[in-house]
């Protein structure tokens, strides 16, 4: 895959991603990250949020980069886990799956459906599961469950909440260093 310029994919959670949100910020600084436009923010469904997603990953040039946030990360999951055929799989590079929320969670949006329970079948490709301890969406030992059993690295960045605009990230080069070692020729190491 070297040679080529990575494709990043960006997915938001419930609701999108506004202003000031690190998904919006990286889109804004660089235009090799393009949003999937999902039809209804406000009332995911798993199906079609997962065959929109097919259909991202069907239209880009590989490779690409997933930088999923919140149920833009569960999307990711069930993709690749239901949706996605062999050749889909192999253009994806990697995913950076920020703030994993838990269905079965208190907080986890009624409006959202097909969600649950979460599929934990390691990810055909490389990924990193980054998580915040008071994230009121998921705590850490969900995400570190998920992590385990998607062969993610998992990371976790102490107390930022559900790791949003919220979170006082701005542009989070953090997080952009963790999203372009899945560019590296060599491909990204767990």
């Amino acid at each position: 895959m070297s040679g080529q310029k990575t494709e990043v994919l960006v997915l938001p959670g419930y609701q999108n991603s506004g202003e000031g949100h690190w998904q919006t910020r990286w889109q804004a600084l660089d235009p090799a990250f393009a949003r999937v436009q999902m039809p209804d923010w406000d009332h995911p469904a798993r199906d079609v949020w997962c065959r929109t997603l097919d259909a991202a990953v069907a239209a880009a040039d590989a490779p690409v980069v997933l930088a999923a946030h919140s149920l833009g990360c569960l999307t990711t999951a069930f993709w690749a886990a239901q949706y996605a055929s062999a050749a889909q799989l192999a253009k994806v590079a990697g995913a950076l799956l920020v703030a994993v929320p838990d269905p079965s969670g208190a907080h986890f949006p009624q409006d959202a459906s097909g969600f649950g329970p979460v599929p934990l079948a390691r990810l055909p490709f490389a990924s990193i599961v980054v998580a915040s301890s008071d994230d009121p969406y998921g705590a850490m030992p969900f995400s570190q469950t998920c992590a385990t059993a998607w062969d993610s690295r998992w990371i976790g960045i102490g107390p930022r909440g559900h790791i949003n605009a919220d979170s006082g990230l701005g542009d989070w080069d953090e997080g952009r260093r963790w999203l372009a070692s899945f560019s590296k020729p060599e491909g990204a190491s767990k």
